[in-house]
């Protein structure tokens, strides 16, 4: 009788591992089902793009879908990682953020964004090149001790 109430090694209920079991299956088919309609626009994306280096070519649209064809690369790997090691890659999910505002500065051109917003997006960078810095130094920090 005390087997069913309470697992000597967690001292939880036994239901709630089977419920936590349950929905970490369900979490995982969400994920899997991103990572399909992800890989379905990256085709989709993909042949936009070879669409738009037909003549007349335009390099700011051939350069922003490439770019965004990128960006979809990345949060594919980042649904990946997840998928293996449950957790988010800061890393990967910053290198996003900065790819995304890189497009949307180079989509738009530097010289007709108007100043605050570029100087926004400058300071946005910054913060996650720096955010990049210290994770690449605690995680140097962490393989020494």
């Amino acid at each position: 009788m005390e087997r069913q109430v309470k697992d000597r090694a967690t001292s939880q209920p036994i239901w709630i591992d089977r419920v936590v079991l349950v929905l970490e299956a369900v979490q995982d088919f969400i994920i899997i089902s991103l990572c399909v309609g992800l890989f379905s626009v990256m085709v989709l994306q993909l042949r936009a793009m070879f669409l738009s280096l037909l003549p007349p070519l335009n390099f700011q649209v051939v350069t922003a879908d490439i770019l965004f064809v990128l960006i979809l690369v990345e949060l594919f790997r980042l649904l990946i990682i997840y998928l293996q090691e449950q957790r988010v890659s800061i890393a990967v999910a910053i290198e996003v953020a900065i790819v995304s505002v890189l497009r949307e500065v180079i989509v738009k051109g530097v010289l007709e964004i108007p100043w605050t917003q570029t100087l926004s997006a400058c300071a946005f960078l910054l913060v996650m090149g720096i955010l990049l810095v210290i994770r690449i130094w605690a995680r140097s920090i962490g393989e020494q001790t």
